[in-house]
């Protein structure tokens, strides 16, 4: 492709305090992530997700567009990528993780209610 360049040697000429302010950037950025987004920084197809996650192509797509989600759907998806799921409630004095997702999942795996 003619006209495009590596973003590293964009970056080449910067001042140190300005290639600062955009590594900072660029990890701000890497924090927040939609999961398409996050699927591809792990390097996985959705073909692949969806032979781990036993459901069709379509379905992780569908699941990847969706604004509204079931935490147990989001904690398999981020499972199959090789992560763990944690809900945490952010408060102007401290944040609170939030336990019972999992142990919901525990507690129906086994068939209790």
């Amino acid at each position: 492709m003619t006209g495009h360049r590596p973003f590293k040697e964009l970056t080449k000429g910067f001042s140190e305090a300005r290639q600062a302010r955009v590594a900072a950037r660029v990890s701000e950025l890497k924090t927040e992530m939609a999961l398409h987004e996050l699927r591809q920084a792990r390097e996985r197809s959705r073909e692949e997700l969806a032979r781990e996650l036993g459901v069709g192509q379509p379905a992780v797509a569908k699941l990847e567009r969706r604004a509204d989600i079931y935490v147990s759907n989001l904690r398999r998806y981020i499972e199959a990528l090789g992560g763990s799921l944690e809900i945490t409630a952010r408060f102007p004095e401290g944040s609170v993780t939030i336990v019972n997702f999992s142990e919901l999942a525990e507690t129906q795996g086994r068939g209790e209610s």
